[in-house]
């Protein structure tokens, strides 16, 4: 089994915990807990500040002694946007789950200089990127256009079966600023009917990386560097959540050689 391919530990609890020292990398961080009704998780930040997303279900959230209520409320990923919670680093958060609760907690290093704040499913900005069968569906929980993250990128997107995404081949791998950022990414696979697979390569121009994975449901793909793209079988429409964190928080990538005739877009 490929290295950037990490499976979920079981059903329920906390099925990934990913950190930067398993990683093998400096910054980002990424687990997934699965709740019960009434169950609660409560942890501190430390040196990290935290988007709480709820990737399905209902929950009571509290950061840094503010009482957020109940937040969440789709009860799948494909279904609309998510409800989302930034902690600061140097504070601490709870959650209680209401409803069956799939948490996503994405974390990456920072100070504790911003306020915690909820993002409503409304404050998320959507988009469509591509055109025919690169027709994806982008869910925009903290762009690098929001001032309200010190480190994280995070960001959710559809993908219909029979399409590709994160497509044409794309890298930020290089910390040269604006041309290229350099940014650690993490993908969490959720599929729509729970089976099938999709299918990611991870490769670099000298293919001294060269990964290609066949992706089952709540799987999580690391990508230290590299292109990264990925295609979504005929029949199996295709959810991820992406992490990335880097030096700069800003997302400016290179093409790759033989796709940039290929619109991004």
């Amino acid at each position: 089994m490929s290295r950037l391919l990490v499976h979920p530990a079981g059903s329920t609890g906390r099925i990934h915990h990913i950190t930067p020292q398993s990683a093998g990398w400096r910054y980002v961080g990424f687990d997934v807990h699965v709740l019960g009704p009434g169950e609660r998780l409560t942890l501190d930040t430390a040196g990290a500040e935290v988007c709480l997303v709820l990737v399905t279900g209902t929950a009571h959230v509290v950061a840094c002694e503010q009482d957020f209520g109940i937040v969440g409320g789709r009860m799948n990923p494909f279904d609309g946007s998510p409800a989302s919670v930034y902690v600061p680093a140097k504070s601490s958060w709870s959650v209680t789950a209401q409803t069956p609760v799939e948490l996503a907690v994405c974390s990456a290093p920072a100070q504790g200089k911003l306020p915690p704040r909820l993002i409503r499913p409304e404050d998320v900005g959507q988009e469509t990127r591509g055109k025919g069968t690169n027709t994806r569906h982008v869910r925009n929980i903290l762009p690098d256009t929001s001032p309200h993250a010190e480190s994280l990128l995070v960001v959710e997107v559809i993908t219909p079966g029979g399409h590709w995404s994160s497509y044409p081949p794309h890298k930020h791998d290089v910390d040269d600023p604006p041309r290229e950022t350099y940014l650690e990414e993490t993908y969490y696979h959720r599929l729509a009917r729970g089976s099938g697979f999709a299918v990611q390569r991870v490769y670099t121009d000298d293919l001294s990386l060269d990964e290609t994975m066949a992706v089952s449901d709540r799987d999580v793909v690391l990508v230290p560097k590299g292109y990264h793209p990925v295609g979504a079988p005929h029949g199996f429409d295709l959810y991820y959540l992406n992490v990335m964190a880097g030096p700069v928080r800003s997302w400016k990538f290179t093409m790759a050689p033989d796709h940039a005739w290929l619109t991004f877009a």
